[in-house]
């Protein structure tokens, strides 16, 4: 086969499996780089090799490997230049003694560990032509890395970068990250000169190569800032990231990392450094990074993974002792990482908890870890037995970082300090102590004010002790991408605050504006996520809009429906006809717990509103006998005040088709409300699935209720006051019928 070919081939194949094990490892919550890991080590000799080694040698020949090698060098050098670019001074804005010694500590440790791991590994799996130096600053460097990237996307995924642990795990990151680079420059700098051929003049070109690369840094952030800047402010006139601008930025880009080649360093110093000295103009980084991710991340990054896959042999470790020395060198790049840091933050004041998750934050080490190894062992400094250790070592550190972070700092406590602060805010602006709380999730703000106006109607005026959180979440599909920087995902939070602050401001009555009060979240399961926060923030009801799935024609499947299934808090769905008042009301009532929820919503939206009125519909079939009202609901009538009574009126209805009733019934209302059963065509069926006839045929705007809770109140703070409260109390279970 011709050698193109079969190279688009192999990329082609690369391109597949990281993406189906990423999304893999997307499911059990790990980081997408774990699985594109493991798609270049199962597509290398520890896998494919093993099981086929003759198909193996077809996909993968000996020749066509040093184009996966200049495909993967071009990715690092882009990707390393995307690093670069993401490295913003906003994530050193805070706290920054504590970071420089808390980050310097955190790489001090683990290097003195991993140059005296070097001592009992370097007679085992290295050789003479490999100096000991060299050998123990690539050793330590190994292991005091921090994968910034990886570490960036855990706290946004967990929304920890407005905490205060989340900012110093950012500025630590940032600083260590700065730190690692330059121990690993020193590094190549003294491996480079170490293989050279006049070794008596090794320290000589060492001291050249860092100096060299000092000038070349002065250089880099006088000069060609300025030219930079330059491009930056035309970018701000014009507001477009030309073809021409994009050329000139790739070809300084390539141009860096060429000079760094040439000094001594590594082509992937030039990129970063490159993109580290970008102005930070907001849009002018966003558009960039935004061009030049796609390609890299899903073609070139790949690459990369599958070449250092190739070059993994976990069949090197063949005996026991091997493997033993595997564990110590991840128990060491473990304890190194963690308690280094975990010291120095409780020594700067932090307290445990947060002293330990920025410890297990700073242990991940992911594809940072890999672009050093891959370093190290294309200089021979490493060998492909301890390169294969190391990557073990880096796949373990990595693939434990969220379990551990979460066992520290549950996402649930985080929810709730977030949930704490918010609710200090609402205090402060005269919402003390929120006795009813309505959760709305809003997917889209500008779509859904008929949404936040019933949750407004429900809630009552604004002397009622009550709240209305709508609720924003933003999902973000990818680790890498731009917009899941902790810069990034913070204008987005701010952006879509923004628009539910202009969705409130549109809404009616004015003075009800007081109780609305915004939550914007990053989450990855939408669905679980509302299901947490309205637990977290005692909501007494989830009031959402259906939604028609992707793949299904069921209003109340996807999200809704898993919100229906799994949220323990009663759940409303509102399907809205426009409908611009709601005055008259209608409830079919078939006398089961979730037809009760609706008639607690619907005499509560009748006390809100002296305007209002409500029929509640019984539907007999032939010569069934209607249903008595319990005992509990003629008692909590006998608490409604009299003007309230007069307008409800009960009707009990013959026909044989009960949900054709409600529909024709519904002709004449703003508003109908019934529960999830099979009466009305609303019931849950195998898989989560529920059926939707009513919510397709109600001519009114339609409210479905799900009950959860057989002891949670939708009356007590609004008939408090208008009756005997011990009465009421004994009734906050709403209607059962008989």
């Amino acid at each position: 086969m011709h050698t193109a070919v079969l190279v688009l081939v192999q990329v082609l194949l690369i391109i597949g499996l990281s993406r189906i094990m990423g999304l893999g490892c997307r499911g059990i919550k790990q980081p997408l780089v774990i699985g594109e890991i493991i798609a270049g080590i199962m597509l290398g000799p520890s896998l494919l090799g093993l099981v086929a080694p003759d198909l193996a040698a077809s996909l993968f020949p000996a020749q066509t490997l040093p184009f996966l090698d200049v495909l993967s060098e071009v990715g690092l050098i882009f990707f390393m230049f995307l690093i670069g670019l993401e490295l913003d001074p906003k994530y050193l804005k805070g706290n920054l003694d504590i970071a420089i010694l808390t980050s310097h500590v955190s790489i001090l440790v683990p290097f003195s560990l991993g140059t005296l791991l070097a001592l009992l590994l370097y007679p085992l799996v290295s050789n003479a032509t490999v100096s000991f130096t060299a050998f123990a600053l690539f050793l330590g460097a190994a292991m005091s890395i921090t994968a910034f990237p990886v570490l960036a996307r855990i706290i946004t995924e967990n929304n920890l970068q407005g905490t205060r642990l989340g900012t110093l795990a950012l500025t630590c990151a940032a600083v260590d990250d700065v730190t690692a680079w330059c121990l690993l420059a020193l590094a190549i700098a003294v491996g480079k000169a170490a293989m050279s051929p006049s070794g008596t003049n090794n320290m000589m070109g060492v001291v050249a190569t860092v100096v060299e690369a000092l000038l070349y840094i002065g250089f880099m952030v006088t000069v060609v800032r300025w030219f930079l800047q330059k491009l930056a402010r035309y970018y701000r006139r014009t507001e477009r990231l030309t073809q021409l601008m994009l050329a000139c930025i790739y070809m300084l880009v390539i141009a860096s990392a060429l000079i760094t080649e040439l000094i001594g360093i590594h082509l992937i110093f030039g990129a970063f450094l490159l993109g580290a000295v970008m102005p930070k103009h907001a849009g002018l980084v966003r558009e960039l990074a935004q061009k030049t991710e796609d390609f890299v991340l899903t073609i070139l990054l790949p690459v990369f993974f599958a070449y250092s896959g190739i070059r993994t042999q976990i069949g090197l470790l063949n005996r026991p002792e091997l493997w033993l020395l595997c564990a110590a060198v991840v128990t060491v790049a473990i304890l190194g990482k963690y308690v280094g840091t975990y010291i120095a933050a409780r020594v700067c004041g932090i307290d445990k908890r947060e002293a330990s998750a920025l410890g297990w934050l700073m242990n991940t080490r992911g594809l940072t870890e890999l672009i050093v190894l891959n370093i190290g062992l294309s200089l021979g400094v490493i060998s492909p037995l301890l390169f294969t250790m190391l990557v073990i070592m880096a796949l373990v550190t990595t693939f434990m970082t969220s379990p551990l972070l979460e066992w520290t700092y549950p996402k649930k406590l985080i929810q709730l300090d977030v949930l704490e602060q918010e609710t200090e805010i609402e205090t402060v602006v005269g919402i003390a102590k929120p006795t009813y709380r309505i959760l709305v999730p809003v997917a889209n703000p500008s779509t859904q004010k008929g949404l936040l106006q019933l949750a407004i109607a429900l809630a009552g005026n604004r002397l009622q002790p009550a709240v209305v959180h709508p609720l924003s979440l933003i999902q973000l599909e990818e680790d890498y991408m731009f917009e899941s920087t902790p810069v990034e995902v913070e204008r987005l939070i701010r952006e879509r605050r923004t628009r539910l602050e202009e969705l409130i401001q549109t809404l009616e009555p004015p003075e009800t504006r007081q109780m609305v009060h915004s939550i914007v979240r990053i989450a990855n399961d939408v669905a679980g996520t509302t299901a947490e926060i309205a637990q977290l923030d005692r909501a007494n009801l989830i009031l959402m809009g259906w939604h028609r799935p992707a793949f299904s024609s069921n209003r109340l499947g996807g999200r809704v429906g898993q919100i229906l299934s799994s949220a323990p808090v009663d759940v409303a769905v509102f399907v809205d006809r426009g409908r611009e008042r709601i005055e008259k009301m209608l409830v079919a009532y078939s006398a089961n717990t979730h037809d009760d929820l609706g008639m607690e919503l619907a005499l509560r939206l009748l006390v809100n509103d002296e305007r209002r009125s409500l029929r509640v519909l019984q539907v007999v079939q032939g010569q069934e006998a209607p249903r008595e009202l319990s005992y509990e609901f003629r008692t909590l009538m006998a608490q409604l005040p009299a003007e309230v009574r007069d307008r409800l009126h009960l009707q009990i209805l013959e026909a044989p088709e009960p949900i054709q009733a409600v529909v024709k019934a519904s002709e004449d209302v703003d508003l109908t409300i019934a529960g999830t059963s099979r009466a009305w065509g609303i019931e849950r069926q195998t898989l989560g699935r529920y059926t939707d006839q009513l919510a397709m045929e109600c001519r009114s705007s339609l409210l479905i209720t799900r009950r959860y809770s057989q002891v949670t109140s939708h009356l007590a703070s609004v008939l408090s006051g208008t009756g005997d409260p011990e009465m009421i109390d004994n009734n906050q279970s709403g209607v059962v019928a008989p």
